[in-house]
């Protein structure tokens, strides 16, 4: 299944805001397939284990609290090249440099708080997806 998945969380902001349908909404237009899908409440541990990579940077802090204050959606999405595609699909991290159309453009407030996570390469979608999803939940 690797280069043909990668994980997606639908970020708290996002959520507690109301965009949940709209975002789900152009990811199904775009063509990805929703293999699993649930709503959960990240915990700190979790949130730090997602997040290893960016212990010790300046942000850290910041976004393990904001990831764990509220809600998420996190799912797996099927399609070809589907890591490539979903980043294009969601935009720059910082929503004033993404491209008119992407979710981050629509729905982002900051870098920080931008609406949604994609996998950046096939490996930490794999890495990623195991942390939120046992093999009986995915289709």
């Amino acid at each position: 299944m690797s280069g043909n998945f990668t994980l997606s969380i639908i970020k708290p902001n996002a959520v507690r805001t109301g965009k949940t349908g709209p975002i789900l909404a152009i990811i199904n237009e775009a063509g990805f397939e929703i293999a699993a899908l649930k709503m959960v409440r990240i915990s700190r541990k979790q949130a730090e284990v997602f997040y290893e990579v960016h212990k010790g940077k300046p942000f850290y802090e910041g976004l393990i609290g904001f990831m764990t204050s509220g809600p998420v959606f996190v799912m797996i999405l099927k399609h070809e090249n589907a890591v490539e595609e979903f980043r294009r699909l969601i935009g720059d991290t910082d929503p004033e440099k993404a491209e008119a159309g992407t979710i981050r453009k629509l729905y982002a407030v900051s870098v920080q708080m931008n609406a949604i996570h994609g996998s950046d390469c096939d490996e930490n979608a794999v890495r990623e997806a195991d942390l939120f999803f046992s093999g009986f939940e995915r289709f």
